[in-house]
This record gives C-alpha cells, structure tokens and sequence, in this order.
C-alpha cells in the first residue's frame, strides 16, 4: 500500500545539537538523494560526504544513509541525512528534501505507512510511541516487549482460537441434517470457556500495563481545611499547594505526578466540599464532584477532631470507586499513626503537615495500583485496547448464552464480532478515523 507522495520531516529533537537527522521516505527518495548527495548511496551502508542544496551548493558534511524497499521502517525507500544539528543546517535540508519534490510528514505519518505496508502492527506502531514517552524503566521494558509482537502474539492466538471455534459452530449449521452436533458434544463449552479465561487474563494484564503507562488517578476530597493541601504538599514532596487555615483556600484543581515503583499517580487536589454562596467557590466545588466522578481512587480527608468522616458530601455516583479514608491532624487528638479497617473501608491516620504516615498511604496507593512489581504478564496497553477487549468479552459471555439456547448462528455471529473486536487492536479492522486519531498523538518524524 505504498503512498505516491514522498514525505520528509526531522527526525531528531527540535534546537539545537550535536546531531541532527532528516528523514525522507517515498518513491522520490533515490532521486533526491542523487541530487543532494551527487550520487544514489549503497543501501544500508552508510556513507560519508557533502550535503547540497537545489541549486548545488553545499549545506554541510555528514553521513548518508538509504534503505530500499521493502527493507526499511516503512517498507519503501528511505534516505536519513545526519548532519550537524545547526536549526539552520536542519533547515536548509528540510527546504530543500521540499524543493526536490518531497512533502512535509504529518505527525506520526513514517510509522503510519510502516503499519499499512505491514512492516508491522497497529499495537507495534502505538509501541514506537511508548518507547519514546517512556517516564519509567518498566514502562520502556514494556514498551519494547509490546514492539517485539509480544502483545499482538497473544491477541492473535486468541483469535485463532476464535476462528477455529467458528470451524465446529458452522459445520453444525452446514450440516444439520448430518449426524454431526458439536454443539451438545461439551467441546465448544470447554473451547469458550478456555477463550473467556484467556480473554480475562489478557483484559487483567492490560489494565494493570493501562495503569502503568497513563497512571493512576488519585482525587484528594473532603471538607475545607481537612489537610487536603497539606496532603498533596507532602506527598509529592513540595509545596505544591497554598496552605491556610482559612476555610476555603483551595478554589480550582491542582495536579501533580508522583511515581511509586515505577507507578505514575496522578494526585488531584480539589476545592472542600460543602455549602457556599460564593460563585468562585461554587465553581470549585464542581469542578472537585466531576474530578472525584473520574477518579480511579479518592482520598477521603477529614479532621481527627471530627473523629468521623462525612460521606454524605460525597456524589452518590461512585459506589464503584476505591476510597481511603483518611483521618488527618492526629497531632491534635494524640492518636497514634496507623491503617484499621473501617467497616468496608481502609482507614489511614496520619498528620499531613508533619508528613507522618504518607510512607503508609503510598504503600496504600501501590496494593490498589496492583503493581507493586510490574511482572512480564503485564501488557503496555491503551483504553482503545481495553475496551476491545471488554467488547470481545461481551461477545464470548453471549456465546456461552448462546449455546445454553442450542442457537447456533447467534453462537458463530458472536464469535465474528468477538474476533472483530480484537483485530482492530492489531489493525486487522480498521477504519481510517481510528487511524488518524492514533498516529496524529506521534511526534512529527516518527
């Protein structure tokens, strides 16, 4: 599926360097390397001299490097010029890989032909990405495993199972009149049973590489002046938060990231939550109820004076949340630093200001995250991922329906839209919205 045009983009880190690369990719690759380089290099081998312009005069030396297809990243000729990393030498070669004939890259557009001339797969370009926005030593490793096909592996011996599956379910169809019924022999049962297992294992792995690589959300809510800010501050370490003991301080949503075994979490401040006339405040206190609704986790601060926390200043909607209460300002009430178990939630003393019990919560934090040591079961996955996975779960859960009823052409259309789901996280099936939308999140070059 190699694209007419001819693109060209920087490949390297915008500014500045010691080093500096321009990538070319498409039919007119030779022809611009002939032109700038006075000869076409031998391919995959690098060779040393002087860049040109249009006009024959020269930019700078480097090293040349030219791939022809289909052996390069995206499966058509590739010219890479690594000259001095000047922004005007980058320039001037950018200028003139243009006035040669080649077409500024979209973001992402390099990676994009390399999936559509099936140098690799959707979940192996979205790798390339990863790998580039690693923050963390586990992340990267993941992201180089997923790159390696590791990730895509498991998808696709999942849907070969699908497939063959689809094999018994369309032979009784096909052959009702023959002594022939698969469906009543228990084979299928065992078979999607087998599949619902690996699915929910791959689902579980997925969750846990999603959390790894986007974080875990983290709201700190309660009432004003509960600690919340002082939380935050001790948390990550800084003072991030301006802290009073005026009721009310905390007006908007503050973020920051901290990181606990590798674990990015995303912690939330947000304004206290009670009864107020005043339209700053009101705002506030919304914007708090919609970041505590979208929370993977909340913090539940209230007073130690108090001696219990509030729940009824909490939205109703997130009964499915994981909530620590967190019984701050023991400092006043003498209590020690500790966890107990309150009713069906976890509860944490500490004394926010002083930083005493923050060790506990963020060890906390990391039993809920679900990867205090990131094993090689977790997958580096995106939310695209996850809910084609719960959408092919569904499918196999109606199957198993499906054949409770002997429904045999439900059974097989389940089993078709299950593999469906699953070929869009490889790219299999795919629609070009889906496409634009993942590759338009890479950097230009890339």
């Amino acid at each position: 599926m190699s694209d007419a045009t001819t693109i060209c983009a920087l490949a390297s880190a915008m500014g500045r360097g010691s080093i500096g690369v321009v990538r070319v990719s498409g039919v007119l690759a030779s022809t611009i390397a002939k032109k700038m380089l006075g000869k076409i290099p031998k391919p995959r081998y690098a060779h040393y001299g002087s860049f040109f312009n249009q006009h024959g005069d020269e930019i700078d030396k480097g090293v040349a490097l030219f791939f022809l297809a289909p052996h390069s990243f995206t499966g058509e000729d590739v010219l890479e010029l690594q000259g001095h990393g000047g922004v005007l030498v980058m320039q001037s070669l950018l200028e003139t890989t243009l006035s040669l004939g080649a077409q500024a890259a979209e973001p992402g557009e390099f990676s994009k032909r390399a999936f559509l001339n099936g140098k690799m797969d959707l979940i192996q370009a979205e790798a390339v990405a990863d790998i580039i926005d690693a923050s963390s030593k586990q992340s990267m490793r993941l992201a180089l495993r997923s790159l390696s096909g590791d990730f895509s592996q498991q998808v696709r011996n999942l849907t070969h199972s699908l497939i063959n599956l689809r094999v018994f379910v369309e032979a009784t169809i096909d052959f009702v009149d023959e002594e022939i019924d698969f469906l009543t022999s228990g084979e299928v049962q065992q078979k999607l049973e087998k599949i619902q297992l690996d699915m929910q294992n791959i689902l579980d792995s997925a969750k846990q590489g999603a959390i790894l690589r986007e974080g875990l959300n983290v709201v700190i809510a309660g009432k004003p002046n509960a600690g919340k800010s002082s939380l935050l501050n001790a948390l990550t370490k800084q003072s991030s938060a301006i802290v009073t003991d005026i009721a009310g301080t905390t007006r908007d949503i503050l973020k920051e990231t901290i990181r606990i075994n590798g674990i990015p979490l995303n912690i939330i401040d947000t304004a206290g939550l009670r009864a107020s006339n005043n339209k700053i405040e009101q705002e506030g206190i919304k914007r708090a109820q919609d970041e505590i609704e979208n929370a993977d986790v909340m913090l539940l601060v209230f007073d130690a004076q108090d001696r219990y926390p509030d729940l009824s200043i909490l939205p109703k909607s997130i009964n499915d949340r994981a909530i620590l209460l967190i019984k701050n300002k023991v400092d006043l009430t003498k209590e020690p630093i500790g966890i107990e178990q309150s009713k069906d939630k976890m509860q944490l003393s500490i004394c926010a200001i002083n930083s005493q019990g923050i060790d506990l919560l963020k060890q906390e934090l990391a039993k809920i995250a679900g990867l205090s040591d990131v094993g090689e079961s977790v997958l580096l996955a995106r939310k695209r991922h996850i809910q084609a996975i719960e959408s092919a779960l569904v499918h196999i859960n109606s199957a198993l329906t499906q054949l409770d009823d002997n429904a045999s052409e439900l059974l097989a259309q389940d089993l078709r839209y299950s593999a469906q789901e699953l070929g869009s996280i490889t790219g299999e099936f795919s629609s070009d919205d889906l496409l634009g939308e993942i590759f338009s999140s890479f950097c230009i070059g890339k």
